[in-house]
């Protein structure tokens, strides 16, 4: 039975009731729950389970079998026997930050058309992105630019397309390492701007702001030859609050 995946719905989800299917050293099942499990770069969410007379702190989500998603304990926590109704939440303030860095590398991709992606790392304090790209621009003008795409607010969405659909469009695809998520012969599309006219448009299976003014301001701190034609771009966010 495959665990339903309320942030797919709602990536704002933070909490929700769910219901234990399983519990044991390998993690914890649940019928329905918010965690994201870590993939495509992404880290797996942290948070807790909280049922009547206990709870657990879960330092991960990962994907189990068959489409499932398993929270992993603490080492030494209690375990909720199958059955139990409990309420699943996430550390929302990690979550909302891979949120941040994740869009945000998205309005990177956008900054270097043409330029396949061959690997990176989403962070909570910093992420990189790897392009096969002989000379990228300079690092002052991704910042800048990258920053002129979050004051202008683009609104981010998805939507979903056919497997046909996109082998008819593999310009879609930038990563040249991973193939996009396919759920059930289907492709989830993010589109970050207007649907006429995309500022980034690629497949995704991560979680996503709503609007890009919400990632702060952001810095490419470093550059990096990993070989003749790869090179690393280091991102780092401010303190929203700053």
């Amino acid at each position: 039975m495959p665990t339903e995946l309320l942030y797919r719905d709602d990536a704002y989800c933070a909490e929700a009731d769910a219901t234990v299917l399983a519990a044991g050293a390998e993690g914890i099942l649940l019928d329905r729950t918010p965690f994201y499990a870590q993939a495509g770069g992404q880290p797996g969410d942290a948070g807790t389970l909280r049922w009547e007379g206990g709870h657990t702190p879960i330092l991960r989500a990962v994907k189990g079998p068959e489409e499932t998603v398993l929270h992993l304990p603490e080492p030494g926590a209690p375990l909720p026997p199958p059955g139990t109704p409990l309420l699943a939440r996430l550390d929302w303030g990690l979550r909302h930050r891979h949120m941040r860095m994740h869009t945000a590398l998205h309005l990177l991709c956008s900054l270097l058309p043409g330029a396949g992606v061959t690997g990176g790392q989403i962070g909570a304090e910093r992420s990189r992105l790897d392009f096969a790209l002989a000379e990228p621009p300079a690092r002052e003008w991704l910042t800048e630019q990258l920053n002129r795409l979050v004051a202008e607010d683009h609104p981010v969405g998805e939507h979903w397309i056919t497997e046909a659909e996109l082998d008819a469009n593999p310009g879609l695809v930038r990563t040249l390492s991973v193939q996009p998520p396919r759920a059930a012969g289907r492709i989830r599309l993010v589109r970050i701007g207007a649907e006429a006219a995309p500022v980034d448009l690629q497949p995704c299976g991560g979680t996503h702001l709503r609007h890009t003014g919400e990632i702060g301001r952001g810095e490419v701190t470093k550059l990096e030859n990993k070989g003749k034609q790869n090179r690393r771009i280091y991102l780092v966010l401010a303190d929203p609050l700053a």
